[in-house]
């Protein structure tokens, strides 16, 4: 595990979530490449990690797929992620944009909200970059956000876990999204996975 020279982590561990046989063979094709990335074939909720991303939409809105299971388990998690959206971007987070909210769970403790689309349950376009644009918000919020007291959030967060981006409603194909969450991931910390291979 490699730190800075503050001691904070350069990359988080990300797991890569799906009970989908296409989206996990097309979460492995990412993963088997690169450190820090493995991949669970199984709820979300079983992982064990610090956060979760929710691919929402970007009015926070939980009603449908991964959402509406977030919902389920933590009854406040909507009403949360709404209020962090009004108070930071006025009611209306954009795509490419990220918010993270305590869940009020011991773990995951902390909830990422980066939407794909803008209203609930959008079909997206063909050849949409929303996947990369919502991976990559939630990758550079954990490299430069701070949390609400102002810890940073990758002093906090030391382990992530991904569904799907888009792959539900927005109908994103399992090998479009998992090419997109590469990209991102490889933007933000190709450097460090090059150096912790060489």
């Amino acid at each position: 595990m490699s730190t800075d020279a503050d001691g904070d982590l350069v990359t988080p561990s990300i797991v890569l979530c799906s009970r989908n046989a296409d989206m996990a063979l097309s979460w492995h094709d990412i993963a088997d490449v690169r450190p820090r990335i493995e991949v669970y074939e199984g709820s979300i909720l079983e992982v064990g990690v610090d956060a979760v991303v929710s691919p929402a939409n970007s009015f926070g809105l939980m009603r449908g797929g991964i959402d509406a299971v977030y919902s389920a388990v933590w009854p406040s998690i909507e009403s949360r992620v709404r209020s962090a959206m009004l108070a930071i971007h006025g009611g209306e987070l954009p795509v490419g944009e990220a918010v993270i909210v305590a869940t009020g769970a011991v773990r995951p403790a902390w909830l990422f909200s980066a939407p794909t689309m803008r209203e609930p349950a959008t079909s997206l376009p063909r050849g949409t970059v929303h996947p990369y644009l919502a991976a990559r918000a939630v990758f550079r919020l954990w490299r430069t956000g701070h949390l609400e007291d102002g810890r940073p959030v990758r002093r906090v967060v030391r382990s992530i876990a991904l569904p799907g981006l888009g792959t539900g409603f927005g109908g994103v194909s399992p090998e479009s999204c998992a090419r997109q969450v590469a990209a991102a991931w490889d933007e933000q910390f190709g450097d460090q996975d090059r150096s912790a291979t060489a």
